[in-house]
């Protein structure tokens, strides 16, 4: 008997079949910007104009304010039992999954990232984020001070109000689930601002809360640029909160714009120029390859806590670089919206121009390019560069000290693991790093030297929702993920009740 069943349709005819709206939400609608300005919204896949988005500005921003503080102010959701609005959360997660093809044709479409982790990391973990968050909200206990028999002081954690979120196009998903779980856990009303480069999944996401019980008023998104709808968030007077990752620079502007306002929360996830220490006595040299070569390479290098120094011990070096280039042609850019594709493509022209650049620099610069370095793939329509090593890098090089955001990888030798340590030091940033060695009590003693957020041991990128992630220096402060980011989001208080 045949199988009379229709085959699946391809990525590509899902994608010809998308109906997508770009208009902004506020208080449970979908609202055009109040004075009518809208951007388009091009994809770098093959360069087609995806969706007229609402550009947002200091109008909307005042409506999203208004409305998002009527619905603190009367305790649509901040009243509302934890055990309840741990049930919606959980639904909004549930949502996502039974919607998972189309948030993942979105974010692959949008900035550019292959289908196949669009499906599998960002739309995965941004749904287990919600999930985990929702769970957790009503296992939160408070406290009671030990005080004298003549009072009682109870140690209460409440909401802090109205958030804003600001959120960058790398993970669009992810980033965004990172800020408005743990804030709409704690019972706040929140604002999210996604990035110009990729408003679309953040847009769709406001639906599904919605639809998940989430009340009008509760979660709200903007889309626009951030000299315009961000900074007004930033400025307003009326928000409680703001969550930004992005950029070291634009997040000094942020803390500026915050204490020029309200003095209100600021909290920053930025820039990174994350060190890999490989030594001669790793315990296995082809998973330290594999992990150096993939965590570079995976999301086109656009990653805050990608490795992109990576110190390799000189007496290993040449055997280090051999496996790395035959593992390169792996990595070659493809079609985002095939699934066997690993490598997707850069976000937009201008970062495309960024990246190109530093490449340029670098061999300007007298480092020996090993692999890539061109841009590929032009008929297509996208956006694509090659993965890109350089070898002979010298520390004071821009390629070694800037981020470049892409997919380039910078190999420097070391013979001493405390100058390899100085070295990775030796930048404003301090998000992450990694070590590898079979010697213990190096490792501890290297990690305890590293200034970073998180340090990984004889593997590169593990993560997980219970583990926070943030960064020292320049690389932000405050932490995204685990039970420390109701931290960020809900005030401590203090009451004191006189006994007898």
């Amino acid at each position: 008997m045949s199988d009379t069943r229709s085959p699946t349709p391809s990525w590509h005819e899902r994608a010809e079949k998308l109906a997508i709206d770009g208009r902004a939400f506020i208080d449970g609608f979908r609202v055009e910007a109040r004075r009518g300005a809208r951007f388009d919204c091009i994809s770098p896949v093959d360069g087609r104009k995806l969706a007229e988005v609402a550009r947002c500005d200091e109008a909307d921003a005042d409506a999203a304010v208004t409305a998002s503080r009527a619905a603190f102010e009367d305790r649509r959701w901040a009243g509302m039992a934890p055990a309840k609005r741990k049930r919606i959360l959980i639904r909004f997660a549930d949502l996502m999954l039974q919607n998972r093809d189309e948030l993942a044709l979105l974010e692959t479409l949008d900035m550019g990232k292959p289908i196949r982790y669009s499906l599998a990391v960002d739309v995965q973990q941004a749904q287990n984020c919600i999930r985990w968050y929702g769970e957790a909200v009503d296992k939160i206990y408070d406290q009671v001070a030990p005080t004298a028999d003549d009072s009682l002081a109870l140690i209460t954690r409440e909401p802090v109000g109205v958030v804003a979120a600001v959120v960058p196009w790398n993970y669009p998903m992810l980033m965004a689930a990172w800020k408005i779980a743990p804030a709409l856990a704690a019972g706040n009303s929140v604002i999210l601002k996604p990035s110009e480069k990729a408003p679309l999944s953040a847009l769709r996401l406001a639906e599904l809360a919605l639809e998940a019980g989430v009340p009008p008023g509760v979660f709200n998104v903007l889309p626009g640029y951030g000299n315009e709808v961000g900074s007004a968030l930033a400025l307003h007077m009326d928000v409680d909160c703001i969550g930004f990752t992005g950029s070291t620079r634009v997040g000094k502007q942020i803390l500026q714009m915050a204490g020029q306002s309200n003095l209100k929360r600021a909290w920053t996830e930025l820039g990174g120029k994350s060190a890999n220490i490989v030594c001669a006595d790793c315990p296995d040299l082809d998973a330290a390859v594999e992990s150096a070569i993939g965590s570079i390479y995976f999301n086109q290098g656009e990653s805050c806590n990608a490795p992109s120094r990576l110190f390799v011990e000189a007496s290993i070096k040449d055997a280090f670089l051999e496996k790395a280039l035959a593992l390169m042609p792996r990595y070659a850019p493809g079609d985002p919206l095939d699934a066997a594709t690993v490598m997707g493509a850069i976000v937009d022209p201008i970062q495309m121009k960024t990246v190109l650049g530093y490449i340029e620099e670098g061999k300007a610069g007298g480092a020996r390019l090993l692999a890539g370095g061109n841009a590929v793939r032009q008929d297509s329509g996208g956006l694509f560069i090659e993965p890109t090593l350089f070898d002979g890098v010298e520390a004071d090089m821009r390629i070694a000290r800037e981020e470049i955001f892409g997919p380039v990888l910078s190999v420097l030798s070391f013979t001493d693991l405390d100058e390899a340590v100085r070295q990775a030091n030796a930048t404003p940033y301090g998000l992450a790093a990694g070590v590898w060695t079979a010697d213990m009590s190096r490792a501890i003693r290297a990690s305890r030297a590293l200034r970073a957020g998180t340090v990984h041991v004889n593997q590169y990128d593990n993560d997980d929702i219970t583990v926070p992630f943030g960064g020292y220096k320049q690389s932000g402060n405050g932490r995204d993920k685990s039970l420390h980011a109701f931290d960020k989001y809900t005030e401590l208080k203090t009451t004191w009740i006189r006994i007898g």
